[in-house]
């Protein structure tokens, strides 16, 4: 995906552009400048790297609507957790929890699970779940 980074960076100039593992982002102030790229973006994929942009997962949005990314939704002045990032948290933390009461695992394991969530969630302006889910999980 170097190749990719390099292609949208140097030779389309885009500007402002993230990508994590397979997901990327462009953001723009046209969409129809976004229209114009988007073929150049399948083209390369598919030519260079033999990968296609899956078609039900490209999305052209305002500014105020936020963008969808690895699992936040970010908006012009904060970011939240998105609602299926946030009930999949809650159910694996359940789970965890059941895990341990029935000795499954450690209580250091858990702990651990309960550190990574929170690590996920500081990400994002989050400060009633963080409290949330100390609350439910105080261990």
């Amino acid at each position: 995906m170097n190749e990719f980074d390099q292609y949208v960076k140097h030779i389309l100039r885009v500007q402002y552009y993230a990508r994590y593992t397979d997901d990327f982002v462009i953001i723009a102030d046209s969409q129809e400048y976004l229209l114009k790229l988007l073929p150049l973006l399948q083209a390369f994929l598919k030519k260079r790297l033999g990968l296609r942009i899956h078609p039900d997962k490209v999305f052209i949005r305002s500014y105020h609507q936020g963008i969808d990314f690895l699992g936040y939704g970010m908006l012009p002045h904060h970011i939240v957790l998105r609602t299926k990032t946030k009930r999949r948290m809650l159910r694996k933390l359940r789970e965890r929890a059941e895990e341990y009461a029935l000795g499954g695992i450690t209580e250091k394991t858990l702990r651990a699970t309960l550190q990574s969530y929170l690590g996920v969630i500081s990400h994002a302006n989050t400060r009633r779940l963080r409290d949330d889910v100390l609350n439910e999980f105080w261990f």
